[in-house]
Formats: structure tokens, sequence, C-alpha cells
């Protein structure tokens, strides 16, 4: 990825980014803390279902309201607790254009704020602005969408700078040093503009994501890998993480996607990789900690996940000290403990627990060595509704169909799925040539306890004295330990 993608990323975003963004100090103490009443009039099509779903939090992107049967021409209520607020939420309508049709979704998302709001709404047309809107004098989202455009007119002006910048091949000419002047003066000028911006909006909720907007300083001088550096350290410039809102934002998480991408644009190999998103978490939570506790902890969390996914020890070791942190109100202290022990338990050497796990004809059974004419057994804990997964195992029964590869191990497979029934179902229609199981009781069962199974996919190798040998990653990693 050439650094020029990045930086355009970040700049050019405009109001598409600004969607779902919430960030910055407010004054929400001010603001009456209680329920807000969603007052919705329905036309339009014959009847829908409503449903309303959070974005962030608890429960984020599942229904925690629901209407059905509302028909054409009718109104219905929907009471937002205020546990919940403010926040952004997803407004859902399952409708039926006509008696008896299948019902076709469509969604809006919006902010909700302190006031009570009321709503005409077309599901048909639910993102036109003629055909669904707000009443008179509603204020969140209103403000949302005049940001909104003066921003992407305000961003477009530096868009163009930076092209020119980026793309002009005589970076010592003093043309390009004017131009070089000339965008710092409208940058400055520009997240000036911002910080008034939130001044000026302070006692709305959508104030807070104005900030996410700032346009950091660019080593506009330096060399391609000076510039992505330059962008890296600057990334937090303009972010205020006392504000413990951040931790309920909806885009949170993809403001720090953008963040870590920066550093995986320059992994070149997966042990770069691991050290740089490592770094990239140390300097993110440390910045996190002088915060609010809750998006110390927010951000605790989300590297976890990251760390996680990629079985990168290296980062989870780093996230140890935060987690012994008072401070640090993360939700994900238990996870991230179990996975510590399991690092520390189950490493290269140790003793692999034997386990008891159920096929698909309901008979328990025993794992608790390997085949005499087996080298090795492999492991492979997944769940049947992980994308990831499923991509493992075709290319493990590629791989173990051929003879060279065969004869190496005894395979197993253990599902993780919530209920037999829905392993089964897959089990069936895969029909694996390995001994595929079941661990009763999925994620919380005990053999996944006794494996530290935390996420899916998991791969053990362990020997004929039931030592564990290896935890690779992916099939190259197989290979490269019977190579080794």
């Amino acid at each position: 990825m050439k650094i020029e993608f990045i930086i355009n990323r970040i700049i050019l975003s405009g109001t598409l980014v600004l969607l779902f963004l919430l960030f910055h100090n407010f004054n929400l103490n001010a603001q009456e803390n209680r329920d807000v009443n969603l007052k919705i009039h329905l036309t339009g099509v014959y009847s829908s279902k409503v449903s309303l779903l959070p974005l962030s939090g608890a429960g984020a992107l599942k229904p925690f309201i629901e209407k059905p049967g509302i028909k054409n021409g009718q109104t219905t209520v929907l009471t937002i607790p205020k546990d919940r607020l403010p926040g952004q939420f997803v407004l859902r309508f399952d409708y039926e254009e006509k008696e008896g049709s299948t019902p076709y979704p469509s969604e809006r998302y919006f902010f909700i704020g302190s006031q009570d709001l009321e709503m005409w709404v077309k599901p048909k047309a639910v993102n036109n602005p003629d055909s669904t809107y707000f009443q008179k004098g509603e204020k969140e989202n209103t403000l949302f969408a005049t940001f909104s455009m003066e921003n992407g007119k305000r961003k477009q002006q530096l868009g163009l700078l930076q092209n020119f910048l980026m793309g002009y091949d005589r970076p010592e000419a003093k043309f390009y040093s004017i131009g070089v002047e000339e965008y710092e003066n409208r940058r400055n000028e520009y997240n000036s503009w911002l910080n008034a911006q939130v001044d000026t909006h302070k006692d709305a909720f959508v104030s807070c994501i104005f900030p996410l907007q700032y346009v950091s300083p660019i080593a506009w001088k330096g060399t391609e890998k000076e510039r992505l550096n330059s962008l890296m350290v600057h990334y937090f410039d303009g972010i205020d993480f006392k504000n413990p809102l951040l931790a309920k934002t909806a885009d949170l998480k993809d403001w720090m996607n953008k963040y870590v991408n920066l550093y995986g644009a320059m992994s070149t190999t997966v042990a770069l990789r691991d050290s740089l998103f490592t770094l990239a978490g140390k300097r993110a939570i440390e910045k996190a900690s002088q915060g609010d506790p809750k998006v110390y902890g927010w951000m605790v969390d989300y590297f976890y996940l990251g760390y996680e996914t990629f079985a990168i020890s290296s980062g989870m070791k780093m996230l140890e000290q935060h987690i012994q942190n008072p401070n640090c109100l993360t939700s994900k202290r238990q996870e991230i403990v179990r996975r510590l022990d399991g690092m520390e338990k189950l490493k290269p050497g140790a003793d692999a627990p034997s386990f008891e796990a159920e096929m698909a004809n309901g008979m328990q059974v025993r794992f608790n060595g390997i085949s005499k004419d087996r080298s090795y057994g492999l492991l492979l804990f997944y769940d049947s509704e992980c994308s990831h997964c499923k991509e493992l195992l075709q290319e493990l029964k590629t791989w173990i169909a051929k003879p060279q590869n065969g004869v190496w191990f005894d395979l197993v497979t253990i599902a993780v799925d919530q209920t037999h029934e829905k392993w089964k179902s897959f089990h069936d229609q895969e029909n694996y040539p390995w001994t595929d199981v079941w661990a009763s009781g999925g994620i919380n069962s005990k053999v996944a306890n006794d494996y530290y199974i935390l996420s899916t996919p998991v791969i053990y190798i362990i020997d004929k004295e039931m030592k564990v040998m290896a935890t690779p990653q992916n099939i190259k990693e197989i290979d490269k330990f019977l190579n080794q």
C-alpha cells in the first residue's frame, strides 16, 4: 500500500467518515438525564416492523426495541432508556409493500441526544430528506448535516493541495516549498475552524464527532517512510481522551483501524507485522491511559481483540501491565488473564490435556493420545459460523489429502458451536476425512477452557507423549514445523 493512498484516506474522508463518528468534549452534564421518546409516523407501505439497534456498546447491532405490525398511517413510540444515551443508532424497517408481500429491509443511521424526536418515515425512501424527516427544531441530526456539508467544502481545498504536493516530482524546487507553506496555512486554518465548531456547539452531542476530522501534519520534505511516521506520531493530536463518551461512539473502532493500518502498511513479514502492531497498541493505550478510565479500557479491549485474532503474543503480553491498572475499565480483563495463562501453561513442552467430545451420532469420544502409525496429533478448534475457520478447514482438507502430508498427523477438529444441532448441520455437509467432533458446551466447554480457547480458529500440534509441540496459525506454519 502506498503512502499516498493512506494519507488521502485520512485527509479526504470528508462527509463519508462523518456518517458514524462521535468525538470530543461536550457538556452533557448540563443536559437532562432521562429517557427519550422517538415518535414515528409510518407512511408509504402496507405495514412494517420497526426495530432500534445501538451502533456501539453492549448488544451493538442487535435490536433492543422492536414494534411489529405498524400499519400505514399509524404512529408508534419507541422509548430509549437513559442508560443508552446519548448514542448512535440504526432505525430498521422490515416492511411489506403490499399485504402478504415478502418483508424488505431498510435502515436509517442517526443520532439521539437528550431531545425527544418525532419522525415522518417512508421506509422505501428512508434516507431521502424529502420523504423521511424529523420535526422542525430537531438539533443533533440537523447540526450533523450542516457541519458535514461545510466540512466537505473546506476539506476539498486541502485535498487538492495535498494531491498536488504528493504528485510533484521536484520537492527541492521553490515552487514546491511555496505549495507546502500554503498547505500548512490552510491546514492550520481548517483545524482552527474545527476547534471553533467544537466550542460553539459543545452542548450538542454531535459536536464530539468534529475532532476526528482533525488534519495531522505531514513531513513533506521527508522520505515516504518519514511521512508515514509523522502521521503515526501525530494521529491523536486532535483528540481529548478525557471524554468518557469516546467509549460509547460507533466509529471509534473504524478510526482506530485506520491508525493500525498505518503500521500495517510498513509490514513486510509476519514477524514485523506483529512487532509493529504491538508498537501501535503500546502507543495508543499509553495515550488513552491518560484520559478517562472507560476510554482507557475500551482501547485495551480493542487491541486485545486484534491480538487474539492474529495470535500476536507480544501484544498480549504488553496488555498485562494495563489490566493490572485499577484505572483501566476493560470489559475483557477475564479473557486477557485467561489468554496470558494459556500462553504460559500451553506453550511448547507443556502437557496437552486429554478431553472428551461428542460425535455426530451423539456418542462420546475421549482423546488421550495419538495413533501408533502417526508422529503427531493436530487439534484444530473452530466454529462453523467463523469464515476464517471455514477457509482454514478447506485448506487443511486439500493439504491433508496429499500423501506426503497425511502420514504425519492424527487429525481431530473440535467445533465449539453453541449447539450440537448447529454443528451437526455443518458437519453433515462437509464430511471431513478426519475425526470431527463437538465440544459439549461450546466455547464454555471444559475442553475449550482446558485449551484456553477464546476465539477461533486455534491449532495445537502434540506429540506421542501428549506434549504441546507448536501452535501454528496456518498451513504454512504447519509445513514449517514439519520441515524444521
